[in-house]
């Protein structure tokens, strides 16, 4: 085993997984069969809507997955795993072109840095606040509270059809 580790070099030690990626969401991909999502990051789900500072709805989620793909276009994205991440998930940091993925997603305003996580990108997502990119253009619920409150929803219906 351990000669085989020697051979493959400290990519694979490192558990490193490399190739072409197909974009789940705005912060999810999937790259040689494992779904990976981009640490330190949380974007707007794919159903989530936001609103522009003239008050006109959007689908920032679909926006966000949309913008993702079109930067890692038909590059070979690279991925080293890291921890932190929801359990029986995988997380990693993700380049293309030598580029983090994760710091550009925030930077553009496509998604907001998860500080429970790591500090890593709050500078990315400061200077998307100041020049109002992206999501901060206008008004947002936070991803992680979209989602509590759809799982709220969800539970309440389920309540209400076993009434």
């Amino acid at each position: 085993m351990l000669a085989l580790l020697l051979l493959c070099g400290p990519a694979a030690a490192a558990g490193t997984v490399s190739g072409p990626a197909t974009v789940i969401d705005g912060d999810t991909i999937e790259v040689q069969g494992t779904r990976i999502h981009l640490y330190g990051i949380d974007a707007p789900e794919t159903a989530q809507s936001c609103e522009t500072a003239k008050g006109r709805e959007y689908r920032c989620g679909r926006e966000a997955a949309q913008a993702l793909r079109a930067r890692i276009g038909g590059g070979v994205v690279t991925c080293e795993r890291r921890d932190g991440g929801v359990a029986g998930r995988v997380t990693g940091i993700c380049h293309v072109h030598g580029e983090d993925l994760s710091a550009w997603m925030v930077d553009q305003g496509l998604a907001l840095a998860s500080r429970h996580v790591a500090a890593a990108y709050t500078r990315q997502e400061g200077r998307a606040w100041a020049t109002r990119r992206g999501i901060w253009a206008g008004t947002f619920e936070k991803p992680a509270d979209w989602r509590q409150d759809r799982r709220r929803v969800e539970a309440s219906a389920g309540t209400s059809a076993a009434d």
